[in-house]
C-alpha cells in the first residue's frame, strides 16, 4: 500500500478529481425565460424550498454555481475511489416532516444510525498493563453510567437527570423550529389581517413556555450562560464535561467559557433519525446523497435544477419589486419571487442592487458575526486508526468506537479554551479540538475494500493569521501535520496509513462552498443573531426589505445544521404571499 499511497498523494497534489454528477436526477428540460420562483443555490435548504414550492404548484428553478449540488451537504470524490462528505458530515437535525413530505426514502435516502455515538480516549499512561481510559457514550443509559463512573460516581448518578433536563428544553425549542418567528412589527403596526397572522405565530412560543413551566428561569440560564457554567452545576469530572462541551462550541468561534455557548450545546442535542430521538447517522453514499434525494423529489414534481449557473444579481423592476435574476453569462430569468439559499451577506451585499435596500439594513448585515474556527480535513487511509485506549481487532474490522464521533484533545475544558484563545490571537491551535469520524466504518460504499475515509472537523483556526498573513499551502500543510501529530499520539501508526488529504481552512470553505468567513451556519448562532434577530431584527420572517426577495438558508431562522427547516418555512411564507398577490 505504501507505493500506492505515494502515487495517490502525487495525484492529489497535481489534480484533484472532479466529483461525479449524480445519476438519479437531471435538470428538467432547457432553461426557460420565466418561472414562478427562482432559488439561488442548491444547498439542502434551497432544494427543500424548491421541492415544497413545486409540490404546491409553483413552477420553480434552482441555479447552482458549482458543478455539483448540495452546498455544504455534498459528496465529492477528491481521491480516486474515496467518496468524502466534503463539508457537512453527519445527519440528525433534518426535520421529520421533510423526511416524510418529500418521500426521501423513496428517492434513495439511506441512513446508518450510530450507536454508540461518542468516544473520548484519554492521553494517559496505562497502569498494570491496562490501556488508557476512554469514555464511550451511546443510547444505553446504564452503560453510559458505567462509563462515567470510571471518572466520577457522583457524575454517573447525575447524568440521567441532566439528560432529562436537556431533553425537556430541546422539546420546547423543537416547537419553534417549524414556523417563522413572531413578527413583532406586524403584531403592533400591521393591518388587522397581518395582526391575526402574527398572533397565530405566538402559539408555538406559548406551547414552549408551557413545557418549561416553573423551571423556565433555569432553562433561561442554559440559553444565556457559558456551557462550562451549566456543566459545572451538574458534573465534576473533566472528561465528561469536556466531551459534552464540544457540542457547545462545534463550528462556533466561541469558548466553553463564552456566554451563550449553552445554546449551541442545545442546538446539537436536538434532532433524531428514523424515529429515534437524539440519534445521529451517516448517509449512505455521503451527505451529497441526501441532497440528491431532495433534488430527486423536487424534479419528480417538475422543478428544474441547473448546475454551473451562477446568479450574478437579483433584478428589480422600476416599482421596487423583484422581477427575477441575471446569470453570470448574461441570461435574464424572470420570476415572481426569488429565494436565496446564499448567506445573508452574499444575498444582500453582493447580489442585490444596493439602491433598493435601506442603509440601516445593509449596515446591520455587514456587521453580522461570521467568524469561523473550522478547518475541515478529509483523509483517505488504508486501515482503521488503532487507538491506545481501544486497540483494533486482529482482523482489522471496525469496532463500536470506530462509528462514533471521536473526540481528541477533549479531556479537559481548559484545553478547549486554550485552543480558542490561540485562534483569537491569530494562531492555529497547537492542540486543536478534533472531531474525527469514520463514516466508512458503517458505509462500505465510500472507500475501496480495507480502506476508509476520515472526516476531521478541527478547530480553532482563524480566518486571517497573525500579522494579516493569509493561508498558503505551507500554512495549510503545517496545520494539517499538527493535527496528524495529535492523532498519532492517540493512535500510533496513523500517519503511515494516510493515502491522501484535502484541507479546507476558513478561506477555503468560503471560496469553495460559499460560506462567508468559512462559517458553517452562514452567521454565528449567538443569541443576538437568533429567532427574532436572524438575520436582523424586523426581518426574521424570511422576507427582506425588498418585496419578492426571501432568505431560505441557514442565515435565516432557525439557523445552521442540516435541518431543512429554513427552506421549508420559507417556502410556506412565499406560498402565502403569492396567494395574497
Amino acid at each position: 500500500m505504501a507505493a500506492s499511497g505515494r502515487g495517490l498523494r502525487r495525484a492529489l497534489r497535481a489534480c484533484p478529481c472532479p466529483p461525479r454528477r449524480p445519476a438519479h436526477w437531471e435538470a428538467a428540460g432547457r432553461l426557460k425565460p420565466e418561472y414562478d420562483a427562482v432559488v439561488i443555490g442548491a444547498g439542502h435548504n434551497g432544494l427543500v424550498a424548491a421541492a415544497y414550492l413545486q409540490r404546491m404548484g409553483v413552477d420553480t428553478a434552482v441555479f447552482e454555481r458549482r458543478h455539483v449540488i448540495g452546498g455544504a451537504a455534498v459528496t465529492e470524490e477528491i481521491i480516486p475511489g474515496f467518496k468524502f462528505s466534503r463539508a457537512s458530515y453527519l445527519l440528525s437535525l433534518l426535520r421529520p416532516q421533510i423526511y416524510t413530505d418529500l418521500e426521501l426514502k423513496k428517492h434513495g435516502l439511506r441512513v446508518y444510525l450510530r450507536d454508540p455515538h461518542s468516544f473520548t480516549p484519554m492521553l494517559e499512561e496505562g497502569t498494570g498493563g491496562k490501556a488508557p481510559r476512554s469514555l464511550l457514550m451511546g443510547s444505553d443509559l446504564a452503560e453510559n453510567q458505567r462509563q462515567i463512573a470510571q471518572f466520577s460516581q457522583k457524575d454517573a448518578q447525575a447524568y440521567p437527570k441532566y439528560e432529562a433536563f436537556m431533553n425537556r428544553l430541546a422539546s420546547a425549542i423543537d416547537l419553534l423550529l417549524d414556523a417563522a418567528p413572531v413578527d413583532a412589527e406586524a403584531f403592533w403596526r400591521g393591518s388587522l389581517l397581518q395582526r391575526l397572522r402574527a398572533l397565530s405565530t405566538l402559539a408555538p412560543l406559548l406551547r414552549a413556555g408551557c413545557i418549561l413551566g416553573t423551571k423556565l428561569p433555569q432553562y433561561y440560564q442554559v440559553l444565556t450562560a457559558p456551557s462550562t457554567k451549566v456543566l459545572d452545576q451538574w458534573f465534576e469530572s473533566e472528561p465528561l464535561k469536556a466531551t459534552l462541551a464540544t457540542d457547545s462550541v462545534i463550528g462556533a468561534m466561541t469558548s466553553p467559557h463564552t456566554p451563550g455557548s449553552g445554546y449551541v450545546l442545545l442546538h446539537h442535542v436536538m434532532g433524531g433519525l428514523e424515529g429515534v430521538k437524539g440519534a445521529w447517522g451517516y448517509v449512505e453514499g455521503g451527505m451529497g446523497a441526501l441532497s440528491d434525494a431532495i433534488a430527486s423529489s423536487a424534479t419528480a414534481h417538475g422543478a428544474s435544477i441547473f448546475t454551473e449557473k451562477t446568479v450574478a444579481k437579483v433584478q428589480v423592476d422600476s416599482g421596487g419589486r423583484v422581477r427575477g435574476v441575471v446569470l453570470q453569462d448574461g441570461s435574464e430569468v424572470r420570476s415572481r419571487v426569488v429565494l436565496s439559499n446564499a448567506a445573508p451577506r452574499t444575498t444582500f451585499l453582493k447580489l442585490t442592487p444596493q439602491e433598493w435596500l435601506p442603509e440601516e439594513f445593509t449596515q446591520r448585515i455587514s456587521q453580522l458575526d461570521i467568524q469561523s474556527p473550522v478547518t475541515k480535513i478529509n483523509v483517505a487511509v488504508d486501515r482503521l486508526p488503532n487507538f491506545l485506549a481501544a486497540p483494533n481487532a486482529p482482523g482489522g474490522q471496525p469496532l463500536p468506537h470506530h462509528q462514533c464521533s471521536i473526540h481528541l484533545n477533549c479531556e479537559d475544558t481548559h484545553l478547549l479554551h486554550q485552543a480558542f484563545e490561540e485562534a483569537m490571537d491569530g494562531r492555529p491551535s497547537h492542540r486543536p479540538m478534533i472531531e474525527l469520524c469514520i463514516p466508512s466504518a458503517l458505509d462500505p460504499t465510500l472507500a475501496p475494500p480495507g480502506c476508509h475515509v476520515l472526516s476531521l472537523f478541527t478547530q480553532y483556526t482563524p480566518y486571517t493569521l497573525a500579522g494579516g498573513k493569509a493561508w498558503d499551502e505551507q500554512e495549510r500543510n503545517a496545520y494539517a501535520d499538527r493535527v496528524f501529530d495529535c492523532i498519532e499520539a492517540y493512535a500510533p501508526g496513523f500517519r503511515g496509513s494516510v493515502l491522501g488529504r484535502d484541507i479546507l481552512t476558513p478561506p477555503d470553505l468560503e471560496r469553495i462552498i460559499g460560506l462567508p468567513g468559512g462559517n458553517i451556519f452562514h452567521s454565528a448562532m449567538t443569541l443576538d443573531q437568533l429567532y427574532f434577530a436572524r438575520p436582523t431584527p424586523l426581518y426574521a420572517g424570511y422576507r427582506g426589505p425588498l418585496p419578492g426577495l426571501y432568505l431560505c438558508g441557514s442565515g435565516a431562522h432557525p439557523g445552521g445544521g442540516v435541518m431543512g427547516a429554513a427552506g421549508r418555512n420559507a417556502a410556506h411564507v412565499v406560498m402565502g404571499d403569492l396567494k395574497s398577490l
